[in-house]
């Protein structure tokens, strides 16, 4: 090694670490340059093909590629060594893999891949990553925003260690809340707390809460309503929209309930063997709309003037754009 080599080696990382870090940028993109892994590194080009040929002769498939300045990439193969994962990126695959329980054909699969992935795990990073399991109910999950899984990961451990946390929320900074429980549903993230301000129980939507802080206060943990599903649909279902109507279908209740997968529980009811009604509610007419074109029957709608309004407006202009 070089004197250089020794500098940047004692201000960065050492040769075991050092590789470590090679092998996780490897795996990370399919083709690197010698110099950018060098200046990711720290090292110089020569320390970057040594490294090279220390990984292959432990078995790591390195190839070398051809081009002006020559690079790297990791060849795929059958006896690939274990993936590197840093500590987000592992957070991020055991919440893919909790959201996958409970999507029918995998849950087995899932919770087969968790226990490898919490086996292989360093004690610090299980006990972060069992802060998320234990938190989290799995309700009907589908594709819905991104969550910052930072955020996910403060509330969980939060949750799991009884603690007081305070975050923004919509914008508003300083709500202060006891956490209980994460639950997925309907493509978004909810956290079930105690809001302690309110004396009441809340249900907060994960993708709008911001900058969470363990406030290191403790708090013996109450006994909400109902379990945590069963808080968050009601939630759900008593949500107040800008636009809400009733629909009165002339078809059942399952076919309605099948025609429409992704309507909250608790708003479809029987009223006889072929005709149920339905409770809509949206921020938006043109989705409003759009749940009455799923129904796919007849129906007589309830709402109030200016909801009637927006629905022929929106109508018409659908009408228009499909007729020739």
């Amino acid at each position: 090694m070089s004197a250089s080599d020794g500098i940047l080696g004692r201000v960065t990382l050492t040769m075991p670490g050092r590789m470590l870090r090679m092998l996780s940028l490897l795996q990370g993109r399919r083709e690197w340059s010698g110099a950018e892994l060098a200046e990711r590194l720290g090292v110089t080009d020569r320390t970057v093909r040594r490294d090279a040929d220390r990984l292959r002769e432990l078995g790591y498939p390195v190839e070398g590629t051809t081009g002006t300045a020559g690079g790297y990439r990791l060849a795929s193969g059958r006896d690939l060594p274990p993936l590197l994962l840093d500590d987000e990126e592992a957070v991020a695959v055991v919440v893919g893999l909790r959201t996958a329980t409970g999507v029918a054909g995998i849950d087995e699969s899932a919770l087969r891949a968790l226990a490898k992935l919490e086996q292989v795990l360093p004690a610090r990073l299980r006990h972060r990553l069992a802060a998320v399991d234990a938190a989290t109910v799995t309700g009907r999950p589908r594709r819905g925003k991104s969550v910052d899984t930072a955020v996910l990961t403060v509330l969980a451990t939060a949750c799991r260690d009884h603690e007081i946390v305070s975050f923004t929320h919509r914008g508003t900074p300083g709500r202060r809340v006891e956490p209980h429980r994460l639950v997925t549903s309907h493509d978004l993230w909810y956290l079930v707390a105690y809001d302690t301000a309110r004396a009441d129980w809340r249900t907060f939507r994960v993708d709008r809460i911001a900058d969470p802080v363990p406030l290191r206060l403790r708090f013996t943990p109450r006994e909400p309503p109902a379990d945590a599903a069963t808080v968050v649909r009601r939630a759900i279902t008593d949500a107040p929209y800008r636009f809400a109507a009733v629909a009165t279908v002339a078809a059942p209740a399952g076919v309605v309930e099948a025609r429409m997968p992704g309507l909250v529980p608790g708003r479809i009811t029987p009223v006889d063997d072929g005709t149920c009604t339905v409770r809509l509610g949206a921020d938006d007419p043109a989705r409003l709309l759009a749940d009455l074109v799923a129904l796919d029957a007849d129906y007589a709608l309830d709402a109030a003037p200016d909801v009637h309004q927006r629905l022929r407006t929106a109508a018409r202009r659908l009408l228009a754009a499909t007729v020739d």
